[in-house]
């Protein structure tokens, strides 16, 4: 299992909501699934120039299934519709394979 820890800057609350409801059918259905989620009001320390205001993790069963759902046209579809003009920032703050 492959999971990474993802921080945010979400700048529309109702479109990222939007785009977590249509794009979690599909995560589900390839084994993958969100551990952990924050809204963050405060940062104390960031090793990038980008802002976060939301910290969770996402995995999946296998890097290879995780880059194929990346790339699903249906996925990429909800991303352009309601991520897009929802999220201003995106940083990866860590990537690890877990039992």
């Amino acid at each position: 299992m492959i999971e990474m820890l993802v921080g945010l800057e979400v700048t529309d609350d109702k479109n990222y909501t939007n785009y977590r409801e249509e794009m979690t059918p599909i995560l589900t259905k390839i084994g993958g699934g969100f551990g952990y989620d924050f809204k963050i009001s405060e940062v104390l320390k960031n090793e990038s120039d980008k802002n976060i205001n939301r910290v969770f993790t996402i995995f999946f069963p296998s890097e290879e299934v995780m880059d194929s759902f990346f790339g699903d046209t249906h996925y990429l579809e909800i991303k352009k519709k309601f991520f897009e003009n929802a999220v201003s920032s995106t940083t990866i703050m860590a990537s690890y394979k877990r039992d």
